[in-house]
């Protein structure tokens, strides 16, 4: 039944919209058959930085940021 509607709501898209439904249905599916990735810890870095890590960017670089 639930099959039934999404074809029906498919039917419904315009022509030059169906490529990127199908992207996002193909890619989709193909992500449940993947094992589920832990968490990510935030601060957490491998290996040492130095002291350019905590240097200000320079303008130019900041100037792209924005």
């Amino acid at each position: 039944m639930l099959i039934q509607k999404i074809v029906k709501e498919l039917q419904d898209i315009p022509e030059d919209k169906l490529a990127e439904i199908y992207d996002l249905i193909h890619y989709f599916r193909l992500g449940l058959g993947k094992e589920p990735q832990p968490p990510r810890q935030p601060g957490l870095i491998a290996g040492d930085v130095d002291d350019a890590f905590f240097e200000p960017l320079p303008e130019a670089e900041l100037q792209r940021w924005e």
